[in-house]
């Protein structure tokens, strides 16, 4: 496998458009070539609190002020003849650093992907080291052009895992390894619950019904199997179902356990080679409610956030690799 620093996964030039400002601009510098400590989500305070001292003087940045955010190599190459790290330069990093699936996202879908890279440290500490777990695995596991597939797991198969395995096809293609597929699945399936669908819809994924329906759950409700798209090429059929359905991958995958019932009813997952915990609050909870739009929308960004540091670090991991030779 070989994978170089800008080519990783057929990373291609796109431009950066929108003025998010010096800080997040720099901040994404860092996740795409940054030391994979920089982005290991526990840092993410410290790395933002770097960078916003350096750009306090002038808005440029030198190695020193780094402090070990980034290796001495692959800064002087962003950072030119002059040592700096200034606009120009960032923005120029940025553009080689953009991977060609990146470009072909809905445009609302990659803005809030952009929006929820700036908070990496609003994820908590169980959930960090269930991330630096996958991470970790698909590290170890990806070849470019390869499929490397991902199962997220909760009861009904209708709220979590649906959330999960959209926002983690997302962020696969964010970070420029679409080979990485999610899926969704469930111990006592249901439907894809409708208030789900809002969640997705609001920012930019299409769901539409393709007229057909899966096997039905107990309690014998319909189960309409949905067509949702997140990008030019980037599709999936999605419907409830147990998680051993045989449209879901039957063996080496990882299943990720997004809550407490499936975690427990499912201490081994057949097939998995990695079963990873990382149980999330039921935002059914609030269904009927005044909050139940932000709740669920809230549910969508914690699984996004989490979804989007693991590739971020796998990306580096692999790019480390590369560098280095190992």
């Amino acid at each position: 496998m070989h994978l170089t620093l800008l080519a990783l996964a057929g990373l291609a030039a796109s431009p950066v458009t929108k003025d998010v400002g010096p800080l997040v601009q720099a901040l994404w510098v860092v996740q795409a070539y940054g030391t994979p400590d920089a982005l290991n989500s526990a840092n993410d305070v410290r790395v933002k609190a770097v960078l916003s001292k350096a750009l306090a003087k002038d808005n440029a940045i030198t190695l020193k002020e780094l402090g070990g955010l980034m290796q001495p190599d692959v800064f002087n190459k962003l950072a030119g003849s002059d040592g700096t790290l200034e606009g120009d330069d960032i923005k120029r990093a940025l553009d080689a650093a953009t991977p060609e699936s990146r470009t072909k996202l809905a445009s609302t879908l990659r803005a809030h992907a952009e929006y929820l890279t700036t908070g990496f440290d609003m994820i908590d500490a169980l959930h960090r080291e269930a991330g630096d777990e996958l991470a970790h695995w698909i590290a170890a596991n990806y070849q470019p052009g390869k499929s490397l597939h991902v199962t997220v797991v909760c009861t009904g198969n209708s709220r979590r895992s649906i959330l999960g395995s959209s926002m983690g096809n997302l962020a696969a293609a964010y970070y420029g390894m679409p080979e990485i597929q999610f899926h969704s699945g469930g111990t006592a399936p249901t439907a894809f619950n409708a208030r789900t669908i809002k969640a997705l819809k609001a920012v930019g994924f299409e769901v539409e019904p393709t007229g057909k329906e899966a096997e039905r759950g107990e309690p014998k409700t319909e189960n309409p199997i949905y067509r949702v798209s997140w990008g030019n090429s980037f599709e999936t059929r999605e419907f409830s179902k147990h998680y051993a359905d045989p449209s879901n991958p039957q063996k080496g995958f990882a299943a990720l356990l997004v809550c407490s019932e499936a975690d427990a009813s499912c201490p081994t997952v057949k097939g998995a080679a990695l079963r990873v915990s990382m149980p999330y609050l039921d935002p059914k909870i609030y269904d009927g409610g005044a909050y139940e739009t932000a709740k669920y929308a809230e549910r969508r960004d914690d699984i996004g956030r989490l979804m989007l540091a693991v590739m971020a670090q796998a990306r580096r991991e692999l790019a480390s690799r590369e560098s280095t030779g190992r």
